[in-house]
């Protein structure tokens, strides 16, 4: 049992060391908006994806951009290679929502209404470029045959 868990354990560090991650914590924008500029990223080769971003006219737009830069550079002082064109993909992003700070607006008849100034987390990982899985299916059956 023991031994089962250490091999899945060693297989989770060895996948972790090909991700390479940038996180933005407390970002003042509410998640909604930050939602709607990270679905237009997710998948994408990462010089595509920082063109994209950096024409797109929302605010989201610009911290994303400095998010996958900075991704960008955490993956060439891990690996020590520069990311090649069609080579490095945004394989996973997502925004969680953070705290939200509650103030009071003034209402009528002395009243107040809450108002709540919402902040997320976003989380990205860029990594490789996976193979076709028809690619790795052909090979099995190579070596199949081969055997």
């Amino acid at each position: 049992m023991a031994n089962r868990k250490h091999i899945a354990a060693e297989e989770r560090k060895e996948e972790k060391k090909s991700q390479f991650l940038a996180k933005l914590n407390n970002c003042p924008t509410s998640p909604r908006k930050m939602r709607l500029v990270a679905d237009l990223i997710r998948g994408k080769d990462v010089y595509k994806a920082l063109s994209i971003l950096k024409f797109t006219p929302k605010e989201a737009a610009g911290r994303l951009e400095k998010l996958l830069a900075s991704a960008i550079m955490n993956y060439e002082k891990k690996s020590g290679n520069r990311p090649d064109e069609g080579h490095l993909v945004v394989q996973e992003i997502f925004v969680d929502s953070g705290f939200q700070m509650k103030r009071i607006r003034t209402a009528p008849q002395g009243r107040a209404y809450r108002v709540r100034k919402r902040s997320n987390h976003v989380t990205l990982v860029v990594g490789e470029k996976k193979e076709s899985t028809k690619r790795t299916k052909e090979t099995k059956e190579v070596k199949a045959e081969t055997k």
